[in-house]
């Protein structure tokens, strides 16, 4: 989730158009049988998700709520929680591609489309997340667009360097997010993106009214887009910082991070990535019981790809990279 996206639109093949109905994520869309965790509420309640819509109320509320009060909050207040509720909305369109809180994607799109969080339209993320689920060929680059590996090493030891740096702690969270920006531009340029022209016009449009708008309530736009929205694409990044690891075993190429409540809230239950892989269209406040609920199960199929929170992961690899850029089998 929101990597470099340099590839949406590629492999298209299985994705949704905006305005087609998607399948019920309720109904299942995996052939492998895997634990699913089922809630004992009836089948017309689970299909309402009403928690998936108190989430859309308490994001938006948040966010517009924190803009409004801006000058009475001031800066210091307000500003880490503008990061938070932008990072927020960032799991919340991820939630929106995967088929929730309803069957239509048009609908769920309508939830996604505000360019709160700044760098990506909704349409860019939506192609490209859904070609990461693609799980044969996670992790290989040129293949799943979410992927930090290299199938080849660029010749200059700078280069190599800077790579390997990147893939620290430290260069994941300061430099990536504009790395992975500036590749998504680029893709959008050579037109290697499904509808660019619309798709970043109506982006760019709508983030033009949406920085005036924050401008009137004493936000200036480089102070949105330096101080929040980079800030914010960085926090949503500690979760992808080791989402996936190259090995043979589709099925152990997907952490099971056992992070603490906060983190599990931010970002929606993903921490639960191989379960989220296993099962897309389980909804998020559903995750955490199918894992409990077999837990044994799901680390023994991840081959032990378990990490223990996000902090001490970070801490581990403040100087060492988590992976190293090039892919081992690619």
């Amino acid at each position: 989730m929101y990597c470099s996206l340099q590839h949406a639109g590629l492999h298209s093949g299985r994705l949704y158009r905006e305005g087609s109905a998607i399948p019920d994520p309720r109904d299942g869309d995996r052939a492998l049988a895997v634990p699913s965790g089922g809630s004992g509420a009836p089948a017309w309640l689970a299909r309402l998700e009403l928690p998936t819509w108190l989430l859309i109320a308490v994001i938006y509320g948040g966010w517009f709520g924190t803009v409004a009060l801006w000058r009475q909050l001031g800066p210091w207040l307000a500003t880490p929680l503008l990061v938070v509720f932008t990072c927020w909305y960032m799991s919340l369109q991820h939630e929106l591609i995967h088929g929730h809180p309803t069957r239509h994607g048009w609908l769920n799109a309508l939830f996604g489309q505000l360019p709160l969080a700044v760098w990506y339209p909704y349409a860019v993320y939506r192609d490209s997340h859904l070609a990461h689920h693609h799980d044969d060929s996670l992790t290989l680059p040129g293949l799943d667009p979410e992927s930090y590996y290299h199938a080849s090493l660029p010749a200059a030891a700078v280069a190599r360097s800077l790579l390997r740096w990147r893939n620290t702690a430290a260069g994941r969270l300061l430099l990536r997010p504009a790395l992975g920006w500036l590749a998504t531009l680029r893709a959008a340029v050579r037109g290697e993106q499904r509808q660019a022209l619309p798709v970043w016009g109506s982006h760019l449009l709508l983030l033009g009214l949406l920085l005036l708008w924050l401008r009137q309530h004493g936000i200036a736009p480089w102070y949105y887009l330096l101080c929040i929205a980079y800030p914010a694409l960085a926090l949503a990044m500690v979760r992808s910082f080791y989402e996936h690891r190259a090995v043979p075993d589709a099925a152990a190429r997907s952490v099971l991070n056992e992070a603490a409540w906060p983190w599990r809230l931010l970002f929606l239950n993903l921490n639960y990535h191989l379960v989220h892989h296993l099962q897309p269209g389980l909804p998020w406040y559903r995750l955490r019981q199918a894992y409990l609920a077999e837990r044994g199960y799901y680390q023994q199929l991840s081959g032990g790809f378990v990490e223990q929170g996000y902090l001490p992961l970070l801490w581990r690899h403040r100087r060492q990279p988590v992976i190293e850029p090039l892919h081992p089998f690619a």
